[in-house]
C-alpha cells in the first residue's frame, strides 16, 4: 500500500490541529473516513484497501485523524475529547474542504462519532456507513485506572479486554496511551446511540460475526428509522475493517 500524503491541517473550533489527508479527483463524489480508538486514517483505511477501492470507485476521499489520535494533536485533558468536540472537528474538516455533502464511514469510534455527527447536521450527509458500535455507553470495559498507572509506571494489566486495547494502542507509531485514556474518560458521560437520537439519513450498520457486540449493533440498526446491517463474516471488532466482503458491501451502499 502506498505510504499516506502529507498531513494537511485543519484548526478545530477549539484550537486544535486536526490531521487530514486528501485522496482522488478534488471533483469527484466525496467520502469522508474516520477510524476506530487508537488507530488512525492510515492503519484503519490505507493499510486496509479502503482509499484505494474508494479511489477505484471514483470517489475523492478525505480522511481523518481524530483528536488524540495519528498526526493530530492530542490534549491532556478528559474535558477535551467530548462527544460535540468530536463532531465539531469533522464539521471544521468540512467546511475547509468546501464539502456541503460528503458520504461518511467510520468505524468503532469513528462510527460512533459519526452517529452524532450526522444526527446533528444530516443536511451534510447525504448516507453514512457506521461499523462496530453497539448501543449504549463505549468501551464499558476499559479499565482507566490500570491504562493510567500502566502508562506511568509500567504496571502489568490483568484485564484482558484493557490490555488489549493498551496492546492495540502501542502497535500504531506516534500514539499517546494517556491522550487516548483521556478521551475514553472525556467521552463517557457523552450522548450515546440511542433510538431516540439515531440519524434520518440512510445507514448501513456492519459488525462482525465474531464481535462481542454483534447483538448490541444489531439492535441500534434496528431503533434507526432507515438503517440497514450487514454481519462482517468470519470478522472480529479488531480485523473488521480489513474484510474485504466489508469494504465492498459499504462502497455499494455509499453509491
Amino acid at each position: 500500500m502506498p505510504e499516506p500524503p502529507e498531513p494537511r491541517f485543519v484548526m478545530s473550533p477549539d484550537g486544535l490541529r486536526i490531521a487530514t489527508y486528501a485522496f482522488g479527483d478534488p471533483l469527484a463524489d466525496p467520502v469522508l473516513l474516520v477510524h476506530g480508538f487508537a488507530s488512525s486514517a492510515h492503519a484503519n483505511w490505507n493499510l486496509t484497501g479502503w482509499i484505494r477501492d474508494l479511489e477505484r470507485a471514483g470517489r475523492r476521499v478525505v480522511a481523518v485523524d481524530l483528536r488524540g489520535h495519528g498526526a493530530s494533536d492530542k490534549p491532556h485533558h478528559p474535558e477535551s475529547y467530548s462527544m460535540d468536540l468530536l463532531a465539531a472537528d469533522l464539521f471544521a474538516v468540512c467546511d475547509t474542504y468546501l464539502l456541503d455533502e460528503v458520504a461518511y464511514a467510520g468505524y468503532s469510534l469513528g462510527g460512533r462519532v459519526g452517529w452524532h455527527a450526522t444526527h446533528l447536521q444530516p443536511e451534510r450527509f447525504p448516507r453514512a456507513v457506521l461499523g462496530g458500535i453497539p448501543d449504549g455507553t463505549p468501551l464499558t470495559r476499559f479499565r482507566i485506572d490500570l491504562a493510567r498507572e500502566h502508562a506511568a509506571t509500567g504496571a502489568p494489566i490483568d484485564d484482558r479486554i484493557t490490555a488489549a486495547y493498551v496492546q492495540m494502542a502501542g502497535q500504531t507509531p506516534g500514539n499517546d496511551l494517556l491522550a487516548l485514556v483521556d478521551l475514553v474518560e472525556g467521552m463517557r458521560p457523552g450522548p450515546q446511540p440511542t433510538a431516540q437520537n439515531a440519524p434520518s439519513i440512510p445507514l448501513l450498520l456492519a459488525t462482525g460475526s465474531e464481535d462481542g457486540i454483534l447483538e448490541a449493533s444489531q439492535r441500534l440498526a434496528a431503533a434507526a428509522p432507515r438503517a440497514e446491517f450487514f454481519e462482517i463474516p468470519g470478522r472480529n471488532h479488531f480485523n473488521a475493517p480489513t474484510s474485504r466482503d466489508f469494504r465492498e458491501a459499504a462502497i455499494r451502499f455509499l453509491s
